[in-house]
């Protein structure tokens, strides 16, 4: 066996406080030999590792650091001057002097400078990478992440990739100097960490996690290599402890990687340890690991423990819980009570990134406690008065404008203005966020917007475009734009982005074309030239896209209802590309690719056919169970909507109807109109000639929901309905059987049944009227389901052509009757 490098972590780490406190003194009065160049000179003579070996032996007791580091030079020198079939690294490497000369290094390690240092442990790397990455890790321990030194143990990595062959220490290498490097230089590691992967044992598990881990550091949902740890980790499950446990679900949820498998494993093995964690830390950590992805009696049983021992938490502790909850979508008022009532005893002592987790936590749990929040307030203001990193501010700005309080005062509108023109455009958004937010506030509660508000957006903006107009690569655009969710970006800024993406249209390649296709789904923003260009990349590189990451390249083109030029050809690609994986997909990526295309009006068979079946359905049930509450109501229903699809548009397919009870359950809540439903509502009776001849909220087979409905016999004359029609607020009534025949059911001859459809800004692109993809398929149901669709745009309905009641009513007139006043 190969002896370990003897750099030990304790010794090296005490050097480097030693550095940090006094950087000069020991160069200045340690004591040195008179001369040592005659040692030098020797060592310059000798002509082979063995001569070198022996002087070594014999002068050991009085080498300087100066002398070890010239050793270590002498013996790269000569490897290099052989062939590489002469070289001897693992003779040299395992000779008993050469862990002499080692030990010497590190006795004499707070002498040598940083160049003297690094050149030693890169000399050292070339016999053995395992040294440097251990160097690495004690740089790390001690938050050294962007010192020099990591720099230059970043450079020597970057030297030696192509020759190195060992993962365990390259990852370790990974990890520790992913702060430092380029976007280049982490794809090349991925790249090396894909060719090694097979060379370590399926046992591994501490490598597949650092692999992970640097994954998430330099934020890469790098979709193979994950599978590959993956793997792992399932195969090593049982010997997979809390801490373990706790570390792959938390990296998995910030690289937003699912694995059911794992999950699963996850939680059968953490539901084992409830009744074996019996001391407040180990059973915090099990609850906030296990609770998100626990069923109800679980769920239950966590927090009647929790509740026992609330008492006992710490700071840190409480606070893990209450994030905990905020996933878990647990608003146990009691268990609140006493997670809050720790936060406020320790409420002084959170940093600002805590006090922001606490104030989005209880935002989302709605608690409210005027005592608590006045004292959140307070100290978030504190922070803000004295922070001067952007990032740090535009947090504090964001945690302040959750708060039933909104607005700053000059103070706080000073900070923010001194800060941005450091801002990169994710602190920007964040800013105009909170602002907008503060802008409502102050609307609603003091029917006021002051000068200030509006002058701190157009800085804003001011700042924001002069950033997007000065990137001049895609990939540097993208180091700030893949942390911002498109949806909250400001309408001027969002335009800005999106003509600056246009502009690098043509470095949108394999390798970033998932993340464009998810910014873009989140914008709302219809850009013909960026969704030509993803599919143009899909149909000519889908073989370098990961299979799994088709989902989120399809969903920008069902979000907005675009169909690309090639049409077929991009949908027919992405789907053959996934043919071979259907069977492992996770079940709710599959429910959403299945829903995605429907909405696009394409319905592969075999995918629809891999989700109706009993087996699938089963395995989804199982994933519902660890989903949050509002993620499961979400899927299910788009179940429900893709089962409806097919019901109507498929019928040759035979898939049954079985949402019947699901959508009863689901529609209990609808039926309430909104002020400009109302005032349609009141027109059409006008129009109509009476109350009797529209129907609110009306249910059709297969359960959409129609705003308004009315009937026309052949003479287009309104038919009345009877005494059940339905009242303002009320529950609405099914007036068909759901599976009666469908087309003209139940009207008389020549009557024609009517839908008519208020539609609001969220139907509609955001930079343009184009409607969305799931509106613009209720309107292809609706037409099927035998309707005439009349749509009203809130565009058109609040536009000054209908500013008064009158063209209002002439507008209903013409859309139904087809009459145009004289």
């Amino acid at each position: 066996m190969k002896k370990t490098p003897v750099f030990l972590d304790s010794l090296v780490t005490d050097m480097l406080r030693l550095r940090a406190i006094c950087p000069f003194s020991w160069r200045v009065f340690q004591f040195r030999p008179i001369s040592c160049e005659p040692l030098i000179i020797q060592m310059n003579k000798c002509t082979d590792e063995e001569q070198i070996f022996d002087f070594i032996e014999r002068n050991k007791a009085i080498l300087s650091e100066k002398q070890v580091g010239c050793a270590f030079d002498m013996l790269w020198k000569l490897q290099k001057q052989k062939t590489s079939l002469l070289k001897n690294i693992e003779d040299v490497r395992d000779h008993p002097q050469f862990l002499t000369l080692r030990n010497l290094a590190t006795n004499k390690f707070k002498l040598m400078n940083d160049d003297t240092l690094v050149n030693v442990l890169h000399i050292t790397q070339r016999f053995d990478i395992k040294l440097l990455s251990e160097f690495s890790s004690c740089l790390a321990d001690q938050r050294l992440y962007f010192s020099p030194l990591m720099g230059k143990i970043a450079d020597i990595v970057h030297r030696n990739l192509e020759t190195t062959q060992d993962l365990s220490s390259l990852s370790v290498l990974m990890v520790n100097i992913s702060s430092l490097i380029s976007r280049h230089f982490q794809q090349q590691l991925v790249n090396k960490t894909e060719l090694l992967f097979d060379t370590i044992d399926s046992s591994e598990v501490n490598v597949a996690t650092r692999i992970t881990r640097f994954l998430r550091n330099i934020k890469y949902c790098y979709q193979p290599l994950l599978e590959k740890c993956n793997n792992i980790f399932l195969s090593n499950v049982d010997q997979l402890d809390l801490d373990s446990i706790s570390k792959i679900l938390r990296l998995y949820k910030l690289l937003h990687f699912n694995s059911f498998e794992f999950t699963m494993m996850a939680k059968k093995k953490l539901t084992e340890m409830i009744p074996l964690c019996n001391h407040p830390a180990s059973f915090v950590k099990l609850f906030v690991t296990l609770g998100p992805i626990a069923g109800p009696e679980e769920k239950k049983q966590l927090k009647s423990t929790l509740l026992l021992m609330s008492e006992d938490l710490t700071g840190e502790q409480a606070l893990a819980v209450l994030r905990a909850m905020e996933d878990m979508e647990s608003r146990n008022s009691h268990l609140i009570k006493r997670v809050t009532s720790v936060l406020h005893k320790h409420l002084d002592s959170y940093k600002p990134l805590e006090l922001l987790k606490i104030t989005q936590a209880l935002t989302f749990l709605r608690f409210q406690r005027k005592e608590f929040s006045a004292k959140l307030r307070e100290l978030l203001l504190s922070h803000l008065k004295i922070s001067f990193i952007p990032t740090e501010v535009s947090f504090l700005v964001y945690a302040i404008s959750l708060l039933p309080s909104p607005h700053l005062d000059e103070v706080g509108i000073s900070r923010i203005e001194a800060v941005l023109p450091q801002c990169d455009l994710n602190n920007l958004s964040s800013f105009a966020t909170s602002v907008l937010r503060w802008i409502q506030y102050d609307h609603m509660y003091l029917d006021s917007i002051t000068g200030k508000q509006l002058k701190l957006l157009q800085k804003l903006d001011h700042y924001g475009r002069q950033r997007l107009q000065h990137s001049n690569s895609l990939d540097l655009l993208w180091e700030e734009l893949k942390s911002v969710r498109g949806n909250t970006f400001p309408e001027s800024l969002l335009e800005e982005t999106i003509a600056t993406l246009q502009h690098f249209v043509d470095e949108i390649n394999y390798i970033n074309v998932v993340e464009i296709a998810s910014f873009i789904s989140n914008t709302d923003y219809l850009s013909t030239l960026l969704l030509d260009r993803i599919a143009s990349v899909a149909v000519q590189q889908i073989e370098k896209i990961h299979p799994f990451t088709i989902l989120a390249i399809i969903l920008p083109f069902s979000t907005l209802n675009y169909d690309p030029p090639q049409r077929d050809e991009f949908f027919g690609t992405c789907v053959q590309h996934l043919n071979s994986y259907l069977g492992i997909l996770d079940p709710l990526m599959l429910v959403y690719l299945g829903f995605s295309l429907a909405t696009l009006q394409y319905f592969p068979e075999d995918l629809l056919k891999s989700i109706f079946n009993i087996e699938f359905l089963s395995r989804l049930d199982s994933q519902l169970e660890i989903l949050s509450s509002s993620l499961s109501a979400r899927v299910q229903f788009h179940l429900m909507e893709l089962n409806r699809s097919i019901c109507l548009e498929c019928p040759e397919f035979q898939i049954p109807w079985f949402h019947d009870r699901f959508c009863q359950q689901y529609n209990k809540g609808i039926g309430v109109m909104n002020g400009a439903q109302q005032q349609i509502y009141k027109m059409l009776a006008e129009v109509l000639g009476g109350i009797n001849c529209v129907k609110a909220s009306v249910l059709t087979p297969y359960y959409h929901t129609v705003d308004f409905e009315c009937i026309l016999d052949k003479r287009k004359k309104p038919l009345p309905y009877g005494s059940h029609n339905t009242a303002l607020g009320q529950l609405p009534e099914m007036p068909w059987e759901p599976n009666t025949e469908i087309v003209g059911s139940r009207l008389p001859p020549g009557a024609e049944r009517i839908a008519l459809e208020f539609l609001d800004s969220k139907s509609f692109c955001r930079n343009i009227p184009h409607m969305k993809g799931k509106f613009a398929m209720k309107k292809r149901h609706l037409e099927i389901l035998g309707y005439r669709v009349i749509q009203i745009s809130q565009f058109e309905w609040n536009s000054m052509a209908l500013s008064t009641k009158d063209a209002r009513m002439d507008y209903l007139r013409e859309r139904i009757f087809g009459e145009v006043k004289s």
